[in-house]
């Protein structure tokens, strides 16, 4: 994890900084669509996860007829 202690120093002028950059690289106009898509990318695993909670859930309350 040492690899993400730079995250640690960023301050407010250096993420409008950033967030400038990212302006200028994609537009105006693109980036409503890159959130949107993202919003959609997160939506759909969290419902991926809780699938999968569900699942497991499920499975934990069924009974064992497995008895002979």
């Amino acid at each position: 994890m040492n690899y993400l202690l730079f995250l640690q120093n960023l301050g407010a002028p250096e993420i409008v900084i950033i967030a400038v950059l990212i302006l200028l690289l994609f537009g105006g106009k693109k980036i409503p669509e890159l959130m949107k898509g993202l919003g959609k990318g997160i939506k759909n695993f969290k419902e991926g996860v809780k699938g999968i909670e569900n699942d497991i859930n499920a499975d934990d309350t069924t009974p064992n007829n497995t008895a002979k």
